[in-house]
C-alpha cells in the first residue's frame, strides 16, 4: 500500500508548473493532478504555475489552506532539476511559508531519470513505430533515435537528456542516437536533424521529452516536416509527448513519497535554495508574469524582467 494512503487529514498535495502561454498546455498539466486524485480520492491535491497560467502557485496553496490543510508535500512537475526547480520554486515556497507561519511545506525532487519515466517515454517511442512490446534485439539496427530536449542554461540538466538517449536507445537497440535541443543550448533541431542525415539512417524516430504540449512542441514538428519535405527518401515518425501517461503519474507517486519521507536536514531542492539564500548566492524571485486574478488589464505586467532559458 502507498504511504500516501495513510497521511493525516490536514496533509495536502501541490504538483508546482512552470506555466505557458499555451492554454493547451495548462489544461494538460492538469491531468497530472487529476490522475493523482484518481489514485488517492481521499487526499487534496492542486497544481499551480509560476508564470502566465491559472491557477498560480499561491492561489492553489490559499485553496489547500481553505480545505484545513496544514503539512503540504510539493513537487516540481518538471523533467529536469534547471533553474525553476532549483531557485524559482522554493523561492515561492518559502515566500508563502513566511506568510503563514502555520503551515509547513516539504519540497520534493523533480521527476528526473526515474526507470518510471524512462519507461513512459519508451511506451511514447513504441507507439510512434507501431511496436507493442519492446523490440528483439537487431529489429532497430536501421533506425535512428533522435531525442528533442527543451533545453537550458544548466549544463547537468542538458547531460541528462543526453544520458537519457543513451539509455533509451541501448534499451531499445537503435543503430545510432542523438540530443538535439529546443532552445538554449546545442545542437538546434533544425541543425541537429540536419547532421543526423548525413550518417545515412532511411528511418528517423524523431522523440520529443516535454511533458505537454505548447508552442515549442508545435515549432519542433514543423522543423521536422520541413526537413522530411526535403528527404522524401527518409522516413520521419514523430513520437508523442509525455502528458499523464500512467509511467508518469507512477513517478509523481513515487517522488511525494519521497518527500514524505524524507528525514530532517535532508540535502534536497529546497535545504540547497536555502543555503544558497543564506549565503547570498540567490535572491528570492519574483515572477513578473505570475497570473494575477480580478486585476485591471492595465495594471498587469505580462512582459519578463529576468533573465530567461526557454520559450514558452
Amino acid at each position: 500500500m502507498s504511504l500516501l494512503n495513510s497521511l493525516p487529514k490536514n496533509s495536502g498535495i501541490i504538483i508546482c508548473g512552470h506555466g505557458s502561454r499555451a492554454k493547451t498546455a495548462e489544461e494538460e498539466f492538469s491531468l497530472l493532478a487529476t490522475g493523482l486524485r484518481s489514485r488517492f480520492p481521499q487526499l487534496e491535491v492542486e497544481y499551480g504555475f509560476l508564470e502566465y497560467s491559472s491557477p498560480n502557485i499561491h492561489m492553489s496553496l490559499d485553496r489547500l489552506i481553505s480545505k484545513g490543510i496544514t503539512n503540504i508535500y510539493a513537487v516540481p512537475g518538471m523533467l529536469f532539476s534547471a533553474t525553476h526547480a532549483q531557485n524559482d520554486i522554493p523561492s515561492v515556497l518559502i515566500t508563502y511559508m513566511q506568510k503563514n507561519p502555520a503551515l509547513t511545506i516539504k519540497y520534493g525532487q523533480e521527476l528526473g531519470l526515474h526507470e518510471e519515466m524512462i519507461m513512459a517515454f519508451q511506451h511514447r517511442i513504441m507507439e510512434a513505430i507501431d511496436l507493442v512490446e519492446m523490440p528483439k534485439p537487431g529489429d532497430l539496427y536501421d533506425t535512428m533515435l533522435v531525442v528533442v530536449g527543451r533545453g537550458t542554461s544548466v549544463a547537468r540538466a542538458n547531460a541528462e537528456a543526453s544520458k537519457l538517449t543513451r539509455i533509451v536507445a541501448e534499451n531499445m537497440g537503435f543503430g545510432w542516437c542523438e540530443t538535439v535541443f529546443s532552445g538554449v543550448t546545442f545542437p538546434s533541431v533544425g541543425r541537429g536533424l540536419e547532421m543526423a542525415l548525413k550518417l545515412g539512417f532511411k528511418k528517423i524516430v524523431v522523440a520529443p521529452y516535454f511533458l505537454f504540449s505548447g508552442k515549442l512542441i508545435g515549432r519542433i514538428n514543423a522543423y521536422i516536416k520541413k526537413v522530411a519535405a526535403d528527404h522524401p527518401n527518409v522516413s520521419f515518425h514523430v513520437a508523442d509527448y509525455l502528458r499523464d501517461q500512467s509511467h508518469v503519474i507512477n513517478t509523481f507517486v513515487e517522488r511525494i513519497e519521497e518527500t514524505v519521507s524524507q528525514p530532517e536536514g535532508n540535502n534536497g531542492l529546497m535545504e540547497k535554495f536555502q543555503s544558497k539564500l543564506a549565503a547570498g548566492e540567490v535572491t528570492v524571485h519574483h515572477h513578473h508574469a505570475e497570473f494575477q486574478p480580478e486585476v485591471k488589464s492595465d495594471s498587469v505586467a505580462l512582459s519578463h524582467s529576468h533573465d530567461h532559458d526557454h520559450d514558452h
